[in-house]
Parts: C-alpha cells; sequence; structure tokens
C-alpha cells in the first residue's frame, strides 16, 4: 500500500510517501524522517485512535519512515496517512492497489479533525498523477475544489475500509466538484458614488486599478483616504481561474479558507493594523505561514496609517514590491508564496496631521517632521507609481450630487485590462505595472511631443531610472484607458502629475 502525506513548505509543497516496516521485535514504534514535536506525537495518537477504532495495533516492531528524509515534517495532517500505512502494513485494510493521498488529525476516539493546506495538498498530488484523496469530511469541499480525482471524505478511522474498499472496486463518491464563485470573500465596503468630490483622486485610483500601480495616498486626517482605499477593490475585474486557485491555496495553507471551499474569483482585500510584525506581513513562523502580502495575492495589500508601521515591517516590501513574490530563508530550506498584490499607503503628512491643511495650525518640530517621512523611506517610495495628495472636501461638494458609480469605472477597468491581457499573452505578466525595464521601450512608445515632455519632466524632477519607468507604465495605463495605441503628450503630463508628489520638495514639505 503506497500511501502519500503532504508537506507544506511552501505553496506547492512536497508529496511525502509514507512506509512502514513491521518486525519481530520488542513493541514500540520508530518514526523517522525529520519528524518534528507534533509529528513525532503522532505515535500515540495513531496508536489509541486505532485501538479505539475497533483495529489490532500490531504488538510487534514498527518502524515509519517518512520520505524524502532530509524534508523537515511539521504539523498533525500526518496522524491519518500514518494510521492507514501501519493498518495497511499490517494486513487489516485492502490495498486499492494505487498510490493515495491522506490527510488528517486523529483524535483518541479514532474521529478525524479537519487539517489546514488541504487544496494545496491535491494540487500536487494531482499534478504527480495521483487520483485519489481521503481527507476529513469537512475538508472535502475544499478537496473537490479543483474538480478533478476522487475524493473520498471520512469522519472516523474505521470508515477506511469501506472508503478503500470502494476506491479498490474503482468507483468515486457521488460528489459534483464546486464551480468557481463570483462572489467576494467579504462584502466591498461601499461605492465609489458615495465618495463627493475628489476628482483628482478617484481619477488616480481608476488608473492604479486598470494598470495594476501601487499608491500612496497622503493628507490629513478624514480626507477620505480610508474611504477611497476599502471601495478601491470594488474596481478591479475577477481573478483568473489560475490566480484564484493560488489565492485559494494560501488560505487554505493559513487555515482562513472558507468552510464550502469554493474557489472566489473577487480578489482579496487584506488590511493590517498597524502594529504588524515583519512575519505577519512577509511571512514565517514554526510551521511556516504565509504573510499578509501573500494574503493579498491578486488583490489588495491595504496599509492604513503607514507611518505607524515598523520601519522594518514597512521596507520588507520593497522586494515582494519589486518581483511579486516572497522567499523565506531558513537553515536548509527556502520556500516562496507568491505576492503579486497592490499595495495602497495611507499616511498623514505630519505626526499631528495638519501639516498644509488649510486653517488649522502644524504643531510637530521640524525634526518630527522629518522622522515621520522617514519612516517611509526614498527607496520603498521610489516603488510606488502613483501619489496622491488628498485634502478635505469642501462643504459645498459633499452637499452636492453623488460621484461616478463603481460599477461604471469598473468597465473602464476591465476595457484596458484585457487590452493588456491580450498584448501581453504568453510573456507572464497582465498588467503595466509588472512590465520590465527591458520590456518597457517595446510597449510604451512615446511620439514626439511626448517624448519632448518627458525629457522636461525628468529634468526639471531629476526622477530616478526606477521613476522614469514609473511614469512610462502609467502613461502606457493612461492610453489604455483611453484606448489609444501611442502614448501622447497628455498622458506623460498626467502620469508625472501621479508621480511627483513625494520626489518633488515643495510638495511634501520638510
Amino acid at each position: 500500500m503506497q500511501v502519500l502525506a503532504h508537506e507544506p513548505s511552501s505553496l506547492e509543497g512536497v508529496l511525502v510517501q509514507v512506509e512502514v516496516d513491521i518486525r519481530r521485535g520488542i513493541p514500540g514504534v520508530d518514526l523517522v524522517g525529520l519528524a518534528a514535536g507534533a509529528v513525532r506525537e503522532s505515535r500515540e495518537r495513531v496508536r489509541a485512535a486505532v485501538r479505539n477504532s475497533g483495529f489490532d495495533f500490531p504488538q510487534d516492531r514498527v518502524l515509519i519512515n517518512l520520505a524524502p528524509a532530509d524534508l523537515p515534517k511539521e504539523g498533525s495532517a500526518y496522524d491519518l496517512p500514518i494510521a492507514l500505512a501501519v493498518l495497511g502494513a499490517a494486513g487489516s485494510l485492502p490495498d486499492p492497489g494505487e498510490a493515495f493521498l491522506a490527510l488528517g488529525e486523529l483524535r483518541l476516539d479514532g474521529s478525524v479533525r479537519p487539517v489546514r493546506g488541504v487544496l494545496p495538498a491535491v494540487a500536487a498530488a494531482r499534478g504527480a498523477g495521483i487520483g485519489r484523496y481521503f481527507v476529513p469530511a469537512e475538508n472535502a469541499p475544499e478537496a473537490r475544489a479543483l474538480g478533478a480525482g476522487a475524493v473520498y471524505p471520512m469522519a472516523r478511522l474505521d470508515e477506511a475500509v469501506a472508503l478503500l474498499a470502494l476506491a479498490r472496486s474503482g468507483a468515486a463518491p457521488d460528489a459534483a466538484p464546486l464551480s468557481p464563485s463570483a462572489r467576494p470573500r467579504a462584502p466591498e465596503a461601499g461605492d465609489f458614488a458615495e465618495l463627493r468630490g475628489q476628482a483628482r483622486l478617484r481619477r488616480a485610483l481608476e488608473i492604479a486599478a486598470a494598470g495594476g500601480h501601487n499608491v500612496l495616498l497622503c493628507g490629513p486626517p478624514g480626507s477620505g483616504k480610508t474611504m477611497a482605499a476599502r471601495r478601491f477593490p470594488g474596481l478591479l475585474p475577477d481573478l483568473r481561474e489560475e490566480t484564484a486557485v493560488s489565492v485559494a491555496a494560501l488560505y487554505s495553507i493559513s487555515g482562513l479558507l472558507a468552510s464550502e471551499g469554493r474557489l472566489e474569483l473577487r480578489p482579496p482585500f487584506r488590511a493590517p493594523h498597524h502594529s504588524a510584525s515583519l512575519e505577519g506581513m512577509i511571512g514565517g513562523g514554526r510551521p511556516l505561514r504565509p504573510g499578509e502580502i501573500s494574503l493579498a495575492h491578486g488583490g489588495v495589500l491595504f496599509l492604513d496609517e503607514a507611518s505607524e508601521f515598523r520601519a522594518d515591517v514597512l521596507q520588507s516590501l520593497r522586494e515582494p514590491l519589486e518581483e511579486g513574490r516572497v522567499s523565506i530563508v531558513r537553515a536548509g530550506s527556502a520556500s516562496r508564496f507568491p505576492a503579486d498584490c497592490q499595495v495602497i499607503l495611507a499616511a498623514n503628512p505630519c505626526p499631528c496631521g495638519n501639516l498644509g491643511r488649510r486653517g488649522k495650525a502644524c504643531l510637530c518640530s521640524a525634526q518630527d517632521i522629518r522622522r515621520h517621512r522617514r519612516k517611509m523611506g526614498g527607496p520603498l517610495l521610489d516603488r510606488i507609481d502613483i501619489r496622491v495628495p488628498v485634502e478635505p472636501t469642501p462643504a459645498r461638494e459633499l452637499l452636492g450630487p453623488p460621484g461616478e458609480p463603481s460599477e461604471a469605472l469598473r468597465r473602464r477597468v476591465e476595457a484596458a485590462a484585457f487590452l493588456q491581457e491580450e498584448r501581453y499573452r504568453g510573456l507572464g505578466l497582465a498588467r503595466n505595472a509588472r512590465l520590465r525595464p527591458e520590456q518597457i521601450e517595446s510597449f510604451c512608445r512615446l511620439d514626439e511631443h511626448a517624448a519632448r515632455a518627458f525629457e522636461v519632466a525628468v529634468d526639471r524632477l531629476s526622477l530616478s531610472s526606477r521613476a522614469c519607468h514609473s511614469i512610462m507604465k502609467v502613461a502606457r495605463t493612461i492610453a489604455d484607458l483611453e484606448d489609444r495605441g501611442d502614448i501622447g503628450e497628455e498622458e506623460v503630463l498626467e502620469a508625472v502629475q501621479h508621480r511627483r508628489f513625494g520626489d518633488d520638495e515643495a510638495l511634501w514639505p520638510d
């Protein structure tokens, strides 16, 4: 009997073969294969669960090997595959004839508890040609989400006999795979029609949604930064199914996947508190878990009061913003999680929030303001394509008619996103924000007037090479929203205006 388990060492993880050898000797169980504490404790849980399920546990020397032996094993999901492998080696269970995947934690009475990471485990098994999956009943919808293979749910260990006999006969449980759902993971907070005035802010967020650009919103408290950011996901198009599977796998590893296990096509929205740790933001811990920036993959990571986050947490975002993934390196191992998301930073211009506000006096010293600004740092800000100074909405606009609704904005965003997907098909990217420097010349062509305006802006603002590329990509997105092939002077000038805040000292007082 060939029983496979799964170790979620990264998004895909590694399949682990559970081998059992029973030989004469002093009764006992030896577990080898770099098993961590929770896995080593499975020896006693499995022994009690087997006996309380009506089976005889071997009274000989039992050797359990988890291969590959040089891969650390963590978690309680090894209980069920170890129990099935032991019973199979003892002749108490029928051999289904083919390798199968098993996941689950055992209680002492033989019942099976749900575990994390079932969806990526099934995906890994399917990729290896394994088509049978024995999982806890609560995890069955998650295992069926990919719509492939035969899923055998069990609530107790003693159900394994009937299920293995069913698998041996070639029959599969009668359950239809779940189809993707367009329902949001969480209700999107309101409509853009509720945001009165703020024409520049609305336009900047529309461009950001269309091109996948990162955004900085800077303004005094109560100016509408948070309100706009929380409505931003309503502008984004649905996820492609490939991305939706990756998002579901990340949530499965974290234990956050909805109980019905359905693939959600709406982009995720994550808004961690400013007290978040480095491991909570980037990922880590033991066992290894993806961080907030990976849980926002395909969607939005919103950092409200960004200047209140720890400096090392903010600076750790630089590489993921550039590469679209997170690499967590430990002694002897390296794990990667996708982190291709849009980051929205919202910050006050100074600690008291009154800097530049009409009718208010800033009480902060020059040193306080410099420290406040230095918290985010130039290298991080250089990776933010769109920066928007936000001012409080005048009373006459607050009492005016509602703004353009999210549905109208989303239609324009979806049209621009479709143009980009067709343009970059086969190149491994889908949005302008992910254009690599060597691709910008090919896809961001400037006409004569646009090139002249671009040169003047770069000279006057003393922009870095990354800032120049950022302006080109934003201009490309603006042209896509207007369904234009080449980039004109108007697109370049608008892109410069969305970029210069923070680079121009006059716009961010010292």
